[in-house]
């Protein structure tokens, strides 16, 4: 296990790399990276501190990067040593992209890219603390898809944990996509008229700009076509705290000469992340899977809510965090993907995330944020699964939104701290 070491601010950073199996199920297969980092502060260098491991969202994107001694992190290294893994697939961990699949069949690509879920996620992680503190326990802070993980980890590996914090990420225990959906849309419908209402020149910006690109073929900065589908994508941030006034300034600016402006096309470029993070889009629905396939269930529901067809309606509604089949085309960087990513959403047979009987028995102290209109994360199936763990502790606020710990992380995570201290 290799490391480096630097200082910077308050902070002392340690870096690991270590190797993993890409399947565990598999004797003297391959082996992938996996990239760790360990922040602790100055002050406690001389001290033995717990450690506290956080699965980032997603899925696949890689932990935030100690920029600063601020935020969340902050916080939570006045009380830890924070790990920040890369997720396999992502950032330093053996990351995939357009250019590091060229080589391989569509077959194959598709069995590789299934064992980048949740449960392979936290086999690497459980290998790490064994790695780094042997046989002593550590706890876990969870965000969106990592609260996700979180929950895995707490299926199977329940003897490693001593807690267990999550923010905007309990997951329905058994629910199919298509159910997800059908909930999920409606909540982005609302945070569409929301947004309308809070910034009423942006639903005229919208509908402008939607016009433009139906009659326009618009190239953005790297080559690819903006879309009034692809620009409908930018819903994605109506759920963060700040995306409504992102988008509203972004709309703002739009026209120049009554032709969009290269400030708009590059931001528009700049805020999707599904080329530069391929996992999100081929795993996103196989997040949910066990023993069924998704079929690409948000294009299917999306069919039952005509609100979202712009040329039905004389209203500009975006779409949410939904990924779509035609995006493997649109994205010229997801091209390689597409193939693999049509035999991944007819998988069937997935292995189970969650082990109910495990949950029904817990021991680990538990404590989650649950944003009552969270627009990623539905707050009907995280109270259904939360009912059934027993030590675990809720706080539902409709104060903050999913990106509460990223906008005001010292609060949440005292609330959460306190709530199992």
């Amino acid at each position: 296990m290799k490391l480096n070491q630097s200082e910077y601010e308050n902070l002392i950073i340690i870096d690991y790399n270590f190797r993993a199996p890409l399947d565990y199920g598999s004797q003297n297969g391959e082996n992938i990276s996996i990239f760790v980092r360990r922040v602790s502060r100055k002050e406690n260098s001389k001290k033995s501190m717990p450690c506290l491991i956080f699965f980032q969202g997603g899925p696949g994107y890689e932990s935030p990067r100690p920029l600063s001694d601020s935020g969340w992190i902050k916080t939570a290294s006045e009380v830890y040593d924070v790990i920040l893994i890369d997720q396999r697939g992502t950032g330093l961990s053996s990351p995939i992209s357009s250019e590091s699949v060229l080589n391989m069949s569509d077959n194959d690509l598709a069995k590789y890219l299934t064992l980048f879920r949740a449960d392979n996620i936290i086999k690497d992680a459980e290998l790490f603390r064994k790695k780094l503190i042997g046989n002593k326990k550590w706890s876990v802070l969870g965000q969106s898809f990592g609260g996700f993980c979180a929950m895995t980890y707490l299926s199977f590996y329940p003897e490693s944990l001593e807690k267990v914090f999550i923010t905007g990420g309990i997951p329905p225990l058994k629910a199919h996509p298509d159910d997800i959906y059908r909930a999920t849309y409606q909540r982005v419908l609302n945070k569409n008229k929301q947004f309308y209402k809070l910034f009423p020149n942006a639903r005229l910006n919208a509908k402008r700009i939607g016009d433009y690109l139906d009659k326009n073929n618009v190239q953005l900065p790297n080559g690819d076509i903006l879309s009034v589908k692809r620009f409908q994508q930018l819903g994605l941030n109506l759920g963060f705290s700040d995306g409504m006034a992102t988008l509203n300034f972004l709309f703002e600016r739009a026209f120049v000469n009554d032709k969009l402006s290269h400030y708009f096309l590059k931001q528009v470029l700049m805020m999707q992340t599904f080329d530069t993070n391929p996992l999100f889009t081929i795993l996103h629905e196989a997040c949910y899977a066990q023993g069924f396939s998704t079929e690409w269930s948000a294009q299917r529901i999306l069919n039952e809510y005509s609100e979202f067809d712009y040329k039905e309606n004389a209203e500009f509604f975006f779409t949410g965090e939904m990924l779509y089949p035609w995006m493997l085309d649109d994205y010229s960087s997801l091209k390689p993907f597409k193939k693999a990513a049509n035999i991944i959403a007819h998988k069937k047979d997935w292995p189970v995330l969650y082990k109910e009987d495990v949950l029904r028995q817990n021991k680990v102290p538990v404590a989650a944020a649950v944003y009552t209109n969270d627009m990623y994360v539905d707050r009907g199936f995280s109270i259904k699964l939360a009912e059934k763990i027993p030590n675990m502790n809720i706080w539902e606020t409709n104060l903050y939104e999913h990106n509460a710990l990223r906008s005001n992380g010292k609060k949440v995570l005292d609330l959460l701290f306190k709530r199992i201290s």
